[in-house]
């Protein structure tokens, strides 16, 4: 018995993920949920990688993954620095409350 999920339902998820980053980028106020909903975009890309080279048998999609967790992890570490000098400075993470205080 064959129990693998087809390509076509794994790029449905991973497109489906993408949406729902960007939606997050877009939507929210707060500088923390913008990071992660980059990091579910990241994540949806990467799975994207993997469901590709399991179609076509090769590792590149995996491949693409490890340089895709490490760019995650800069992204994060440098936007949570980013972030918590922001705070420190304005006392607010609101984009809105940030663009004002800029004005």
């Amino acid at each position: 018995m064959n129990s693998s999920v087809s390509t076509e339902i794994v790029m449905l998820l991973a497109g489906l993920l993408f949406v729902l980053g960007i939606t997050g980028v877009v939507i929210r106020k707060n500088i923390i949920f913008m990071l992660l909903s980059v990091e579910i975009m990241l994540n949806a890309s990467g799975l994207a990688f993997i469901a590709a080279g399991a179609r076509w048998g090769q590792p590149d999609g995996q491949v693409m993954f490890i340089f895709i967790l490490a760019m995650a992890a800069a992204e994060v570490s440098i936007g949570l620095a980013l972030i918590l000098q922001i705070y420190h400075q304005h006392k607010s993470l609101d984009i809105d409350k940030l663009r004002e205080m800029n004005g």
